[in-house]
């Protein structure tokens, strides 16, 4: 009874609230400042981390780029070896697999 009344109550409150936001949010004075301020805040993104690369470079410690470039070389090499490991197995004889 409480759980079906409640379900309800919130049922009429997300119709409510969808209507309103969707009549806001196609509103044009209301979409150019959000993407006005989208594409600042974007902006500033890059410059912080342009600005936080050079700084680790600077103290000499690698950036996210070098260490994703690192674990990147790291994954192709683990793929080449489990590889080469694949091929001796199947290469050697049952008797020598261990």
């Amino acid at each position: 009874m409480i759980w079906d009344m409640w379900k309800q109550g919130f049922n009429a409150w997300e119709q409510a609230t969808a209507q309103y936001m969707e009549r806001v949010l196609t509103n044009p004075g209301v979409l150019g400042p959000a993407g006005a301020m989208l594409t600042a805040v974007m902006k500033t993104k890059a410059a912080t981390d342009r600005a936080m690369s050079a700084w680790w470079s600077a103290i000499g410690l690698p950036t996210r780029r070098d260490q994703e470039r690192a674990l990147h070389k790291l994954n192709q090499l683990e793929s080449r070896l489990y590889d080469l490991e694949e091929r001796g197995v199947r290469g050697t004889a049952p008797s020598e697999r261990g």
